[in-house]
C-alpha cells in the first residue's frame, strides 16, 4: 500500500481537477456509467406507461370492466392502484436484494443477471391474459428495476472523480424522464390503434433496452471502490486504468488514486465498526442515514405526484386525449431540459442551495394552483395545466436531479449500497401510500378535492424545505475522506461548506474542542 503522502496528493489532485481535464482524464468512465444508468429508461418508461395506457380504449377493453350505465371501458381504481403498486412493492424486494447481491457479487454480475431477469418477466406483461397475471408481471418486473434504481447511482458515484460526480448521478434522473418521454411518444402513436397491438406494442419496447445494455454492462469494468472492498487491490488498478485515458493527463499516477481510495476505506474502517445493515443505524452513521432517507422521500413529499395528472387537468379543461399526450410530451421535454440544465446550477451552486431554492419554488406553485382551483372554469384549468408544466421544469431543474448527487455522496463508501437501498425502499413505499391518498384526493366518487390539492403537498413541500434548511450538509467539491470525518466530527449541516478538514491528518484543522462542540448536533 502508498504512503499517505500519495493518497493525499491524488486527494488533491482530483479536487483541483477542471471539468474539462475530468473528461478528458475519464472519458470512458463518463461511457460506462451513462450505459448502467440507461437501464432506468426501462423504469421511467413503465411506469408513466401504465398511467397513459388508462386512457387506451383497446387496453381497457381488454382488462377493464365495462359500466352498465354509460357502457364505457375502464379498469377499476383499486385494480389501477394495484398495478401501480405492484411495480413499487418489487421494487422494494429488488433494492432489499441488492443491499446483499451487489456488496458479494459486485455491480457488473447484479447487473447483467437483473437484467435477464428484466427479459424474461417482459413476457409476463406482454402475454397476460388477465388483468391478475398483469399485477404479477408488474411485480416481478419491479424486482430488477428496484436494483437498478440504486446501483446505477452507486456505480456513477464511484467510477468518477468529484468534478464528474454530480453530472453522472443526476443523468439518473434524466434516463428517468427520457423514459417516460418516450412512453408517452409511444402512446400517442398507437392510442389511436383499433387492435391489440394498442397495447402490446408498448410492452414489447421495453424489450429493446436490455440486450444491448447488458453487452455493455459485460465489457465494462468493475468499481474500483468496490475492489478495494473486496481486498483486491491489482483489480482495482486495473480496472482503474480501463476507466481513465493516462496519456492525457502526465501527471495522473493510478497508484496514487487507489491509493487515496484505500486510505479513505482504511478511515471509515475505523470510525465504522463493521458492514452490517443495523450499522446504517449506529452512530453518526444514524445522521447520515436520516440524510439519505428523508433527501429521497422529499422528492415524493415536494408534490411530484400531482404531475402525474396532468392528463387529467387537462381532460377537465375540454383537450382531446390524443391532445393531452402532446400536452404531455412538452411537459417531459421540458423535464429534460431542466435536467440538463442542473449540470449549470451545480457547477456554480451548492446542493443545499439548490434543493432549497427548489422547494421553496415548488411550494410558491402549489399554493398559486390550490388558489388557482377555486374558480373552477376551463381557463382556470387550462392555466393549472401550465402551471404543472412549470412544476415539472422546476422539479427537475432542481430537486429532482440533485437528490441523487446527495444520496450518493451523503452515504459512507462502505455503508452506502446498504444505505441507498433502505433510502430508495423507503421511497418506493412512501410512493405507494402517495399513490392510494392522491386517488382518493381527486376521486370524483371519493374526496374529490380536484387542484384544492395542491394546498395538502404545499403543506408537506413546507416541510422538506424546513428540513433541507436545518438538517441537509453540503457535499459540493468534497472527496468521501473529508465527509467522513465532517460527520464523524458531528458539524453542523449549516457549517459543512466553510470548515476545513484534513483527512490525512485524523482531524479538523484550526478548531479547538469548543467550536466542535459548538458545531456538534
Amino acid at each position: 500500500m502508498a504512503s499517505n503522502d500519495d493518497a493525499q496528493h491524488a486527494a488533491n489532485e482530483e479536487k483541483s481537477m477542471s471539468l474539462m481535464q475530468a473528461i478528458r482524464l475519464y472519458p470512458k468512465a463518463v461511457c460506462w456509467s451513462v450505459v448502467l444508468s440507461s437501464a432506468l429508461i426501462m423504469e421511467g418508461y413503465d411506469l408513466a406507461l401504465l398511467g397513459s395506457l388508462y386512457a387506451s380504449p383497446q387496453f381497457n377493453m381488454k382488462y377493464g370492466r365495462q359500466n352498465p350505465t354509460s357502457g364505457k371501458w375502464s379498469v377499476p381504481p383499486n385494480w389501477q392502484s394495484a398495478l401501480s403498486n405492484g411495480a413499487r412493492a418489487g421494487e422494494v424486494i429488488g433494492l432489499i436484494a441488492n443491499g446483499f447481491i451487489s456488496e458479494r457479487y459486485g455491480y457488473r454480475k447484479t447487473m447483467i443477471g437483473s437484467l435477464m431477469m428484466m427479459i424474461a418477466f417482459i413476457f409476463i406483461l406482454f402475454f397476460a391474459p388477465n388483468i391478475q397475471t398483469l399485477v404479477i408481471g408488474e411485480v416481478f418486473c419491479g424486482i430488477p428495476w428496484g436494483i437498478f434504481q440504486t446501483l446505477t447511482t452507486q456505480y456513477a458515484s464511484e467510477v468518477a472523480p468529484v468534478v464528474l460526480r454530480p453530472y453522472l448521478t443526476t443523468f439518473v434522473n434524466m434516463c428517468w424522464v427520457m423514459g417516460q418521454f418516450i412512453a408517452a411518444g409511444v402512446n400517442r402513436g398507437c392510442v389511436q390503434r383499433t387492435d391489440q397491438w394498442a397495447y402490446r406494442i408498448p410492452f414489447a419496447i421495453q424489450w429493446v433496452w436490455p440486450v444491448p445494455i447488458m453487452i455493455g454492462v459485460y465489457f465494462a469494468p468493475e468499481s474500483p471502490w468496490w475492489l478495494v472492498r473486496q481486498d483486491n487491490r491489482e483489480g482495482a488498478r486495473a480496472a482503474l486504468l480501463r476507466l481513465t485515458s493516462p496519456e492525457k493527463d502526465p501527471d495522473f499516477d493510478p497508484d496514487n488514486t487507489i491509493s487515496m481510495i484505500e486510505h479513505t476505506n482504511e478511515l471509515e474502517k475505523k470510525l465504522i465498526e463493521g458492514t452490517r445493515w443495523i450499522d446504517i443505524f449506529k452512530g453518526v452513521d444514524l445522521r447520515r442515514t436520516e440524510i439519505v432517507c428523508v433527501a429521497w422521500i422529499g422528492q415524493t413529499l415536494v408534490g411530484t405526484n400531482i404531475m402525474g395528472y396532468f392528463t387529467y387537468f387537462m381532460t377537465k379543461a375540454g383537450l382531446p386525449t390524443v391532445q393531452s399526450f402532446n400536452m404531455s410530451m412538452i411537459s417531459l421535454a421540458l423535464g429534460l431540459i431542466g435536467t440538463a440544465g442542473s449540470w449549470f446550477l451545480m457547477t456554480h451552486f451548492g446542493r443545499r442551495t439548490i434543493h432549497f431554492s427548489g422547494g421553496c419554488a415548488l411550494f410558491t406553485i402549489l399554493v398559486i394552483v390550490g388558489g388557482i382551483s377555486f374558480a373552477g372554469t376551463e381557463s382556470s384549468f387550462w392555466a393549472i395545466g401550465a402551471l404543472l408544466i412549470v412544476f415539472v421544469f422546476v422539479y427537475d431543474f432542481t430537486i429532482g436531479p440533485v437528490t441523487y448527487a446527495i444520496v450518493s455522496e451523503m452515504s459512507s463508501t462502505r455503508l452506502k449500497s446498504k444505505t441507498m437501498n433502505l433510502a430508495r425502499a423507503l421511497y418506493n413505499t412512501s410512493n405507494i401510500v402517495v399513490n392510494v391518498l392522491t386517488n382518493y384526493q381527486l376521486g370524483e366518487a371519493t374526496w374529490n378535492w380536484g387542484a384544492k390539492t395542491a394546498f395538502f403537498w404545499a403543506g408537506t413541500c413546507a416541510c422538506v424545505v424546513v428540513w433541507v434548511y436545518f438538517r441537509l450538509p453540503e457535499g459540493k467539491g468534497r472527496t468521501y475522506g473529508e465527509l467522513d470525518l465532517l460527520f464523524e466530527q458531528r458539524v453542523s449541516a449549516r457549517k459543512f461548506a466553510e470548515t476545513a478538514v484534513d483527512p490525512y491528518g485524523h482531524g479538523l484543522e484550526g478548531m479547538e474542542e469548543k467550536t466542535k462542540t459548538e458545531y456538534s448536533v
